[in-house]
């Protein structure tokens, strides 16, 4: 009878969630297609499929960051409907603590919040990356002043190097640059770059472990250049990685890649804020999760008998958002280092989670 009462529960739960996150996706997908068609404006020929294929593409990773309130909303549902139709006073009159039938609720929000992290956030990373590259293909060929030049960056404990080139081509995963000038720098024994040479070449392809020149004028300070057909000079970037800095979001980079992002951005000389920031905000999603789905059922166990339901439920609604909210301008106050990384990507989730079992303690026992 105890594992029927959760399975019951657990499905009614989930029931509300897979509603809320048809809802929420069906708006998302109206706002994206507006918006990406908008955001080309009159001077470029894109047609609809050209739109519709972007909205696609970038979706995803909008419906990853509106999540939390998709289990805020649905979880709230399930639990109010549950309490309209008396169940909720059946199982207190059975002596059922509220504990027992949100535990359910907040263990399938954390497993969710896991599954988001490890196989959704891959997906929507990798559809946003293809979103931003297309995009910047379709502007490239229709404005004539879009700006071309790419920039990358590599490095490892001992030389960095700055890679400027004035086209690109990924095909099949193979990066290809062309009009290609590359700054080599070496550190001295007090970890600063100093300018060892410059290389010019007409096409720069990368292989694994290498970046293959052609037609190469390589310059000395203090020497004549020296001319050659081909040259090889190692690299620390494959083509994911490459990709990637293309892309140049944080979002564009799966969860199991960025560490090493974190790494190669840091041995470049960058700083890696804005990758630790989403590394720990993906940490810190089940967390979120788990608190979104006990602060909706800490606002639905309200009696109907005992009125004032609705009133609660706007009031959960209402607090739902400002979590939402604070995560957002807290990520924001981490990513300008005003506020530690860490506290920036799990105070809003701890704060909702305490504000979510303090009101269930205060209602439950009193």
């Amino acid at each position: 009878m105890r594992n029927r009462l959760e399975r019951y529960v657990l499905y009614r739960n989930l029931t509300g969630v897979a509603g809320a996150l048809a809802v929420i996706t069906a708006v998302i997908l109206l706002v994206q297609f507006i918006e990406v068609g908008r955001s080309f404006g009159v001077r470029t020929d894109v047609s609809a499929a050209d739109v519709l294929g972007l909205t696609l593409l970038k979706s995803p990773s909008v419906i990853q960051i509106l999540l939390p309130l998709v289990f805020l909303f649905g979880v709230m549902f399930a639990y109010v409907g549950l309490n309209r139709r008396s169940e909720l006073v059946a199982m207190r009159a059975a002596g059922v603590s509220a504990w027992r039938f949100i535990m359910p609720s907040a263990i399938a929000a954390f497993v969710g919040g896991v599954i988001a992290i490890v196989a959704i956030n891959p997906v929507a990373a990798d559809m946003y990356a293809r979103y931003e590259t297309d995009r910047a293909n379709i502007v490239a060929n229709n404005l004539s002043d879009a700006p071309k030049d790419i920039w990358l960056r590599q490095g490892d404990d001992h030389n960095q190097m700055v890679i400027h080139a004035k086209s690109r081509d990924t095909v099949q995963g193979e990066v290809r640059l062309r009009g290609v000038s590359l700054f080599v720098y070496q550190k001295n024994a007090a970890g600063q770059p100093e300018f060892k040479r410059r290389l010019e070449a007409d096409e720069a392809l990368l292989r694994p472990g290498f970046w293959q020149l052609k037609n190469v004028r390589e310059a000395t300070a203090g020497e004549s250049s020296v001319q050659s057909d081909s040259l090889t000079i190692r690299s620390t970037l494959d083509s994911e990685a490459a990709v990637e800095r293309f892309a140049g979001s944080p979002d564009s980079i799966t969860f199991w890649r960025l560490p090493g992002a974190i790494k190669q951005t840091e041995d470049s000389g960058f700083s890696a804020s804005g990758y630790r920031l989403r590394f720990e905000q993906l940490l810190a999603t089940p967390v979120m999760f788990a608190a979104m789905a006990i602060l909706a059922a800490a606002f639905s166990l309200r009696l109907v008998r005992l009125g004032g339901l609705a009133g609660l439920v706007g009031a959960g609604v209402a607090l739902g958002f400002v979590v939402f909210f604070f995560n957002q301008f807290s990520g924001a106050l981490g990513k300008a280092d005003i506020i530690p990384l860490f506290a920036a990507a799990w105070a809003p989730a701890v704060v909702a989670l305490l504000s979510g079992l303090t009101l269930l303690c205060y209602t439950e026992d009193g």
